[in-house]
This record gives C-alpha cells, structure tokens and sequence, in this order.
C-alpha cells in the first residue's frame, strides 16, 4: 500500500522529491502516513477533501483482498 499511495501522491504534487511515506502496524491494522510539502498540501486534499477521499477509496479498494483494515492519514 506504501508505493501506491506513493505513486499518486508524486503524481499530484509539484515536489515530488519531498513526497515520504511510512506504514505502520496498529492493532486495527496498517496505517499509511503522507507527508508532503506544506505549499503541495492543497493539491494532496483538494477542493472540500475530495482527492484525499479518492486515495483513500483507491487504496481500500487495493486492500480489499487483505484482512488488515489500512488506513491513510495526510500529515
């Protein structure tokens, strides 16, 4: 799930060189943290949240097939 939210991510943003992105084990599951430059923050969320839901939809999507719940949070 790292390197697909990695791909859109860099695709989205102007510095794709300052695109990081960890994943983490929780008890609920995996948890996908992207951290992107702050003037890059606006294209990663979109108007009214609406890219963020669509990365997030893509990659439950992706993950359906597992049996961890992943999670992605914007930071």
């Amino acid at each position: 799930m790292k390197d697909l939210v990695e791909v859109i991510a860099k695709s989205l943003v102007d510095h794709p060189e300052e695109v990081v992105v960890t994943e983490k084990e929780t008890n609920s599951g995996i948890l996908v943290e992207l951290r992107v430059a702050s003037d890059d923050m606006g294209k990663v969320i979109g108007k009214q949240g609406r890219i963020a839901k669509a990365i997030r939809t893509v990659v439950k999507a992706a993950s359906s097939k597992g049996k961890k719940k992943v999670t992605v949070e914007i930071l």
